[in-house]
């Protein structure tokens, strides 16, 4: 699945936000290129919440065991739970490894997951898990604004 069809995919979620950086913008330049997915229904990028999603197009200073650098390569994170996450995750398989599921190598402990290039084997499950993502960002919300 390409990066693009991912960020498509979020943007019909109903009250879904996604932030794309882009060159001269005024986001810092290391996220130029990548997506961040918020529960937004008033198009505003919230200020004091998390996204519960992003797509990362290249290897970040601290976090380069996905090997990103590579022409191409997207990593998908989401964040699904602790209890979620330890059942998704592929114990077997190398940090780089494309369209199987990975802990998170900085937020693993935070219930979030990757995947590198989804494909065949991980794409449902990818498009899902961000819907439900989005569905308990949805929640979180709501349950603030009470």
């Amino acid at each position: 699945m390409k990066m693009q069809q991912i960020i498509e995919n979020v943007r019909g979620f109903d009250g879904a936000l996604v932030v794309a950086p882009e060159a001269g913008s005024a986001f810092p330049e290391l996220s130029w290129g990548d997506a961040y997915f918020y529960h937004a229904p008033d198009g505003r990028m919230p200020e004091r919440t998390q996204p519960y999603g992003t797509i990362i197009t290249k290897d970040y200073p601290d976090d380069t065991s996905s090997g990103l650098d590579a022409p191409g390569r997207f990593r998908v994170n989401i964040h699904v739970g602790r209890e979620r996450a330890a059942g998704l995750v592929s114990t077997e398989a190398e940090p780089a490894e494309a369209d199987v599921f990975h802990r998170h190598p900085l937020y693993g402990d935070a219930g979030w997951v990757c995947v590198i290039d989804p494909a065949e084997k991980t794409t449902d499950a990818v498009l899902a898990l961000l819907r439900e993502a989005h569905e308990a960002a949805r929640s979180r919300a709501a349950r603030r604004a009470r």
